[in-house]
Order: structure tokens, then C-alpha cells, then sequence
């Protein structure tokens, strides 16, 4: 009786170790694109598996080629999380070649974002940075990365830089790795609530930081923090250049410099992809104190912290140069 009764213990537990090793063996496998989603995914995923990240480093959604090891996790992607086709387009044709089992699942899109559109024609000339003695290399830079640059209409991609979308993306990880893998649902939902209340708090300290200095005049060297500004009630005043691809011209830094003469403090923030003697030249012998801005967390590790962390960076980026302002 008890060798039988130790068989049979021997047998459940072997069978336990057999469903646990089967659940293993199926979770999903995941790909995100960029360093901020993948922190979203990968938060989300913890316990369960980690998703594959595509542009790491310091690298560009808006220019990045894809390497062999990318085109392989995207063929045996269950699930690819991405932002839309007006950021990675380097993505649009590989998600169209899917297969019928694997789903992308653009974020943009995800219920409760709070979108904004890029400026109008009309108002596009002080936001874009573009001028006149631009025109002239326009028409070369469209045929050296024809659509992936942006066009500057539409909706504004950058829409992870406001965490309240960040929980809405959260609360779309969730439900779609919840669809894809039922095995795991219960830890998804329990990370995706762990992660809402951190970015909730991350929110709240995040406004409370940013109060006081609401009414600092800044420019940021391209539209990407939009999102953010907004969200924290900033007094954006517009970007040196709006693609990311492309440094001002001559014309349009001398306009800068001009307007910049008018404030009494203002703020010019660069970003990790633009040489920093731009801004060196924007604000000479004027009254602007200067910061660095990160929109990707190009010198963040990936994982779980790196989008708490990628706001918390930015954040005290805002605040050390205005208070500098003082």
C-alpha cells in the first residue's frame, strides 16, 4: 500500500513537472520593436518569457535596417508589438508577409491613447525646422529613405513619452498575450496591474517634480516630446527640426537664434542623435540654458525598468535646466 501510494505521488508529480515543462514550452514568442514597448512587453511577460528587441541601442526607428537574426525572430513571432506604420516603417513590409498565425499588434491604436496630430501645412513651416535653403536636399533625402522619413502629417508616433498611454498600452499587452497564451493569463494580468500602479505613481511624482516650472519656455531639437509636454502641462514653444533625420539648416538656426533673443530664460534641449555643437551655435551669447533629451533610452538597458526609468531621466532632464532658468 504505501509503495503503491508513493507510485502514485511519483506519477502526479511527474505529471505536474510534464504540464509545467508543456506550458513552458509554449509560451509565446514575442517581438518588440522599440526599447520603450519592449520595457512595456517585457514587464508584462516577466516570470513567463522575454520578448525579442529590435532597435536597440542608440539605434533609430525612423532609419534602422534590419539584421538576419531580427528577420528570423519576426518569422517565428507569435506576437509583434510595434508602434504603426508612421514609426517603423522598416516593419510595414515584414508584418504584411506574416503568416496567418502570427499577429501584430500596432499600439498606436490600442485602446484609451491619447493622440495628436503633426501641424498642418500651414503651420508646419515653425514646428518642422525645415528651410528654404533646405528645399534643395528635400527631394535627395526622400529618395535615400523614401517613405520611413517622416512627412510630418498625421498622427505624432512619439506617443509612449506620455505614461497615461503607457498604461493603455499595458492594458493591450495584456489582453492580446492573455488571447495568445491562456496557460500564462494570470501572470500577465498580475504584472500588467503591478505595472499600471507603478506607472501611475511614476506619473503622479513625474507632475509634482514639473509643477513649478510650468511656465519655462523650451524648444526641443525634434517633435518628440509632444506627448510628454502635454501631458505635464509644459510650455513647449515648438523643435528646431521636426525629422529626426535631418539637421537645420543655416537659415533656420539664425530664425532660432532670433526667436530665442526674445525670452528672458528659455531652455533648448538636444537629443542624443544630434551633434551638441548645434545647440552650442543656437544659443550663444543669448540667455538659454541647455539640456539633453532621450526619447528612446538609447543608453538604458533593455527590460522591465527601462521605461520607468526613461521617464524618470527625461523628467529630471526638464527639471535641472529649467531650474537653471531661476
Amino acid at each position: 500500500m504505501g509503495r503503491s501510494r508513493s507510485r502514485s505521488l511519483a506519477a502526479a508529480s511527474f505529471a505536474l513537472l510534464l504540464s509545467a515543462a508543456t506550458a513552458h514550452a509554449e509560451k509565446p514568442e514575442v517581438v518588440a520593436s522599440i526599447k520603450p514597448l519592449h520595457s512595456l512587453v517585457a514587464g508584462v511577460m516577466q516570470g513567463v518569457g522575454e520578448p525579442h528587441l529590435l532597435v536597440g541601442g542608440g539605434e533609430s526607428p525612423h532609419t534602422y535596417s534590419m539584421r538576419p537574426s531580427d528577420a528570423e525572430a519576426l518569422s517565428n513571432a507569435d506576437v509583434i508589438f510595434w508602434v504603426g506604420e508612421e514609426l517603423e516603417t522598416f516593419l510595414e513590409r515584414p508584418i504584411a508577409n506574416l503568416g496567418a498565425d502570427a499577429r501584430a499588434v500596432a499600439l498606436l491604436h490600442a485602446p484609451g491613447m491619447t493622440l495628436f496630430d503633426f501641424p498642418l501645412d500651414g503651420e508646419e513651416a515653425h514646428a518642422d525646422g525645415y528651410s528654404d535653403d533646405d528645399d534643395e536636399h528635400a527631394d535627395d533625402h526622400h529618395d535615400q529613405h523614401g517613405d520611413e522619413a517622416h512627412h510630418h502629417a498625421g498622427t505624432d508616433p512619439h506617443v509612449w513619452l506620455d505614461p497615461a498611454n503607457a498604461r493603455a498600452m499595458v492594458a493591450e499587452i495584456v489582453a492580446v498575450l492573455t488571447e495568445a497564451d491562456a496557460e500564462n493569463a494570470e501572470s500577465y494580468r498580475r504584472n500588467g496591474a503591478d505595472l499600471t500602479a507603478r506607472l501611475e505613481w511614476l506619473e503622479s511624482d513625474t507632475a509634482e517634480t514639473l509643477e513649478p516650472f510650468r511656465d519655462v519656455p523650451y524648444f526641443t531639437f525634434h517633435e518628440s516630446f509632444r506627448y510628454f509636454g502635454s501631458r505635464f502641462d509644459l510650455d513647449a514653444q515648438g523643435a528646431i527640426s521636426l525629422s529626426p533625420d535631418r539637421q537645420p539648416g543655416a537659415q533656420r538656426l539664425r530664425e532660432i537664434r532670433a526667436e530665442i533673443g526674445r525670452y528672458d530664460r528659455i531652455c533648448i534641449f538636444a537629443e542624443p542623435q544630434f551633434p551638441p555643437k548645434l545647440v552650442d551655435v543656437i544659443v550663444e551669447g543669448t540667455a538659454a540654458r541647455t539640456g539633453t533629451l532621450d526619447p528612446l533610452g538609447a543608453a538604458l538597458a533593455p527590460g522591465p525598468d527601462l521605461y520607468l526609468d526613461l521617464i524618470r531621466s527625461n523628467r529630471d532632464a526638464f527639471a535641472r535646466c529649467f531650474q537653471s532658468t531661476m
